[in-house]
């Protein structure tokens, strides 16, 4: 990972990458999938682990998820995160156990619950190798 600022720090973009990282800038969650099985994969691999295919190619998912957990982080590890702030494992609803590691957002703490329906939303970070898009996540429907 590189460093953009003290506040953002940004995934270094390589051709395995760069589908999910900048799927964002057209609003779409994008995963690697497996053109043979239909088996997203995440994080990319060259090989699809079910049916040992190399046909794989970056395909966009709804973006809606299910909480499956979280925890709520008090401590500041890291300058520029408003605390408190939720860091959650949400399921991608297209593939049971599809699940990314990420942040829940526009939502009050009380109000966060494991099941709850999830819409991913996108941070555009600007980064001289190549800007990103964060995926996070907020209640569906949109902010509470």
């Amino acid at each position: 990972m590189t460093e953009q600022s003290t506040t953002v720090v940004v995934p270094e973009l390589s051709d395995r990458n760069r589908h999910f990282w900048q799927g964002g800038e057209k609003g779409q969650l994008v995963f690697m999938r497996c053109q043979d099985c239909g088996y997203y994969l995440h994080p990319p691999i060259p090989i699809c682990p079910r049916d040992q295919s190399k046909n794989l190619a970056p395909e966009a998912v709804s973006g809606r998820a299910t909480l499956a957990t979280y925890t709520v982080n008090h401590h500041g590890w890291l300058p520029g995160f408003e605390l408190p702030y939720v860091v959650a494992l949400v399921e991608i609803v297209e593939q049971p156990a599809l699940r990314l590691t990420t942040n829940v957002i526009n939502c009050p703490l009380e109000e966060v619950r494991i099941g709850m329906a999830l819409q991913v939303v996108f941070r555009h970070i600007e980064d001289p190798h190549g800007d990103v898009w964060l995926p996070l996540f907020e209640p569906e429907g949109g902010q509470k």
